[in-house]
């Protein structure tokens, strides 16, 4: 039988979990790449361009930018809504928690090295004669943040949860009947 969802019946790690998917997703909008150069005269230039030019949010980036805070946002989700469904909980929720923020985390570092490939080869033989580097933008840094809050409130999350499952599960006491 399944508790009513209540909201003091959502564990700290269960929001920690919603509140760095909220916040991976909250990220995508901040600058995920930048160019920028050390040369005075190649930075005015680049301050003439579009924003949108030399600063790229996680939407404007590659598929690596865009797509690991979507499963941190649905599993800090699924976590609150679902973590109190005892048959769930031992069923792995948390395990598949601890995978999509493994997951996520691993597609960003995928990302983080990728960086430069999200300009095609004469572009960055451009960026490279001209002075111009192609760096991580404080929204990389916080989805980056926000995945391994995620992979750690969801470790700690799945040791609770194997603690309590070796616990004996509490019995309503059985009415007397003649």
């Amino acid at each position: 039988m399944t508790q009513p969802f209540s909201v003091k019946s959502v564990t700290w790690r269960e929001w920690l979990g919603l509140a760095a998917g909220l916040l991976a997703l909250g990220s995508t909008f901040l600058p995920w790449t930048t160019l920028s150069t050390n040369k005075p005269d190649i930075e005015v230039v680049l301050s003439t361009l579009p924003h949108s030019d030399v600063v790229r949010d996680a939407w404007h980036s590659s598929f690596f930018a865009w797509c690991p805070p979507l499963p941190l946002l649905l599993a800090g989700l699924a976590v609150v809504v679902f973590g109190r469904i005892r048959n769930l909980r031992v069923s792995g929720l948390p395990h598949l928690w601890l995978v999509v923020a493994a997951a996520s985390l691993l597609l960003m570092a995928l990302g983080w090295v990728t960086l430069d490939w999200e300009f095609d080869a004469d572009q960055r033989g451009i960026f490279e004669a001209a002075g111009i580097a192609v760096e991580p933008g404080f929204g990389r840094f916080l989805g980056l943040f926000a995945a391994v809050v995620s992979g750690v409130a969801a470790f700690l999350d799945m040791r609770t949860m194997r603690a309590e499952s070796r616990q004996p599960r509490k019995r309503a006491p059985r009415s007397k009947s003649r």
